[in-house]
C-alpha cells in the first residue's frame, strides 16, 4: 500500500509518522523543508485537558462549540479534546519539551474563549518545537525506508478518474517538469490561503492554490468566509508578525492614549478578562476604536518574560527595536487563521474517494472561529484520523491510464514557458491582494463583496487570455487562475452569509440568525459557483 503526503508541516508529518509506524510506505511532498513550514510560527501552546486538575474534557468540548457559534459538528470536537492528553504524551515521548513548573508538571497558559488554562506550550515557540521533533521521528522513517521526502516540488492537480483519486501531478523545480506520483491514498496538508491577502502573519508558501485547483477539479470546500483575524500583529516591511495570545495568556493589557491617559478599553467594556475575550471581538474593538492600540506586559518581572515570553521579546527588538521590559508594543490585527478549506467527512476524507485533507486547509472542528491552541491540536489529530482510516482501508486493484492527461497538461505548461510577453504576473496578485483586504476586511458588507467578487471576475478575464514572461517560476504563473478562483469562491460564500456569526462579521447584517446556522459548501462547474447549507452536518455525521 502506497500513500502520498502533501505538505509537510505538523499536519502533514503526524499523519506521515503515524502511518510508517503501522507499516505504511509514504511519500511526504513539498516545495521546502518543514523548518520553513508556516507549523513553525505557531507561537502560543496547544490546547489539551491533562488528568492533574480541574479541568475536564466536556469544558473544552463546551468551550469549542461555543466558539464555533454553532457550526462545528459536536462529535468531531469530541473526538478533537479527548485526545488532548493522548497527544501531548505522544509529543513528549519523541522529544517535544514543554514548559513545566518545579513540581515536573506541565505549565499551562489562559487563551481568549477558554473557561479554564489548558494552553500547554514550549515559551513562546510551540510550533517550533514540535516541528523539530517530529521531523527527527520522520527522520528515523526515512533511514528505515519507510517515508520518502520529495522536496522542491510544488502540489498541480490530482489524478482524478469517476471520483477516485489515484495520485497527484507535481511540478519539479529543478527539472521544470511535471510529474505524477501514484499512490493508494493522497493526503493534502498545505495549510491556509495566506497569498490571497499578501502581508499577514502567515507563510505565503500557503497560496490556496491547491485548494482551488482541487476545487476546480470537484471537491467541495466548506465556510469560507470565515477567516480569522489575530488582533494582535506588529508591522514590519516584510509581513505582520505574530505577538502571540501567549502575551495576553500572561496578563498583558491593551490600551490607547487619549488626552495624555492610557484607556485599557477592553477591561473598561468587558471587566477583567477583556484581554482574553475572541479574537474576533477583541479584532473588531481594535478596528473599530479608530486610535493606535498599544500592548503592554512591561509590568511583569523581568524574570517571566525572559522565561516565557522570549520569542516576542527578540522578535520585537528585532524588527522594531522594541524591549516589551520597558515599553509597550504597537499592535493591530491581521489575517490569521481560516477555518475554511475542503469538506471533509470525520474520518477526513473529502467528497472525492481516498482524497483526504488535514490540518488548516480542512474546514472541520473550528466552526465560525477557532480558539487559540486548537489549531496545534487540530493539526496533529486530524493527521492521526486520516492515518488510521488509510491503515483500514484496503489497496487500489489498477491505476487508470492518465498518459493523455500527462501530456495535455505538459503542453499547457510548456506553452506558458515558451511565451515571451513581459507581462508581470504579480501585478494580478498584487490586485488580488488589495481587493482580497479591503473586501473581506474585519467588517463586510453587500456593495462592498460585489465589488470584490467584479474585480476577481476581471482578474480571472485577464489571467485568461495572457501570456507570462519567464522570469519567474511556470509555477507562479499556472497558480495564478486557480487562486482567483478560490478567491472568488470566498467572496461569494461570504456575500451570500447575510448574517453576522463568529469571525465573519457584516454591518448591514449585524444580528446572527437561525436560518444561516449551517455551514456553508461550495461548488465549482466551469466558471460558477454554487453554494448550498449543510444544515445536517452531512459531513461530520
Amino acid at each position: 500500500m502506497e500513500a502520498l503526503v502533501i505538505g509537510s508541516g505538523i499536519a502533514g508529518m503526524a499523519c506521515a509518522v503515524r502511518l510508517a509506524r503501522q507499516g505504511i510506505h509514504t511519500t511526504l511532498a513539498s516545495p521546502a523543508p518543514s523548518g520553513y513550514s508556516e507549523s513553525v510560527m505557531a507561537a502560543g501552546g496547544i490546547n489539551a485537558v491533562l488528568n492533574d486538575g480541574d479541568d475536564f474534557v466536556e469544558s473544552h468540548v463546551q468551550d469549542t462549540l461555543k466558539g464555533g457559534c454553532g457550526l462545528s459538528g459536536e462529535k468531531a470536537v469530541r473526538g478533537l479534546c479527548s485526545h488532548g492528553e493522548e497527544i501531548i504524551r505522544f509529543l513528549e515521548s519523541i522529544g517535544t519539551v514543554f514548559s513545566v513548573d518545579q513540581n515536573n508538571r506541565l505549565l499551562r497558559r489562559a487563551f481568549g474563549g477558554q473557561s479554564h488554562k489548558r494552553t500547554c506550550y514550549c515559551g513562546s515557540s510551540t510550533g517550533k518545537q514540535i516541528v523539530s521533533a517530529l521531523i527527527m521521528e520522520a527522520r528515523r522513517f526515512e533511514a528505515s525506508g519507510m517515508i520518502t521526502r520529495r522536496l522542491r516540488v510544488h502540489f498541480h492537480s490530482a489524478l482524478i478518474k469517476d471520483g477516485i483519486c489515484y495520485g497527484a501531478l507535481f511540478f519539479n523545480m529543478k527539472s521544470l517538469r511535471l510529474e505524477a506520483f501514484y499512490s493508494d491514498f493522497t493526503v493534502m496538508a498545505t495549510g491556509g490561503q495566506n497569498a490571497l491577502f499578501g502581508k499577514t502573519t502567515g507563510s505565503t508558501l500557503c497560496d490556496g492554490y491547491a485548494a482551488g485547483r482541487l476545487f476546480m477539479q470537484g471537491a467541495e470546500l466548506k465556510n469560507l468566509e470565515f477567516i480569522q483575524y489575530h488582533p494582535t500583529t506588529l508591522e514590519t516591511a516584510q509581513k505582520k508578525m505574530l505577538i502571540s495570545e501567549a502575551v495576553r495568556g500572561e496578563g498583558g493589557r491593551l490600551f490607547y492614549m487619549e488626552q495624555g491617559k492610557r484607556i485599557y478599553f477592553m477591561e473598561e467594556k468587558y471587566g477583567e478578562k477583556g484581554n482574553l475575550l475572541t479574537r474576533d471581538l477583541i479584532s473588531r474593538e481594535i478596528s473599530g476604536c479608530g486610535k493606535d492600540v498599544f500592548l503592554d506586559i512591561s509590568f511583569l518581572d523581568e524574570k517571566t518574560i525572559d522565561d516565557r515570553l522570549p520569542e516576542v521579546r527578540d522578535l520585537c527588538m528585532k524588527y522594531r527595536r522594541i524591549d516589551i521590559k520597558k515599553e509597550p508594543i504597537p499592535v493591530s490585527p491581521s489575517v490569521h487563521f481560516f477555518m475554511g478549506g475542503f469538506a471533509v467527512h470525520l474520518n477526513h476524507e473529502t467528497n472525492i474517494q481516498n482524497l483526504f485533507a488535514i490540518g488548516e486547509c480542512a474546514s472541520m472542528y473550528h466552526g465560525a472561529n477557532r480558539l487559540g491552541g486548537n489549531s496545534l491540536l487540530s493539526a496533529m489529530y486530524s493527521g492521526f484520523v486520516a492515518s488510521d482510516e488509510i491503515v483500514g482501508r484496503e489497496s487500489r486493484e489498477k491505476i487508470p491510464d492518465f498518459s493523455a492527461y500527462l501530456e495535455q497538461e505538459r503542453k499547457l505548461l510548456k506553452k506558458d514557458q515558451d511565451s515571451r510577453s513581459t507581462f508581470p504576473v504579480f501585478y494580478i496578485r498584487d490586485l488580488l491582494s488589495a481587493t482580497m483586504n479591503e473586501h473581506l476586511g474585519i467588517v463586510r458588507d453587500e456593495e462592498s463583496l460585489e465589488k470584490g467578487l467584479s474585480d476577481i471576475d476581471y482578474y480571472l478575464s485577464i489571467a485568461k487570455k495572457i501570456r507570462y514572461d519567464r522570469s519567474v517560476s511556470p509555477y507562479t504563473n499556472y497558480s495564478l487562475n486557480a487562486m482567483l478562483t478560490l478567491a472568488g469562491a470566498v467572496l461569494y460564500s461570504a456575500r451570500e452569509r447575510r448574517e453576522s456569526r463568529g469571525a465573519h462579521y457584516r454591518r448591514d447584517h449585524a444580528k446572527t440568525k437561525e436560518e444561516y446556522a449551517s455551514s456553508s459548501l461550495v461548488s465549482y462547474n466551469h466558471g460558477d459557483y454554487s453554494l448550498r447549507p449543510d444544515r445536517e452536518h452531512s459531513y461530520e455525521s
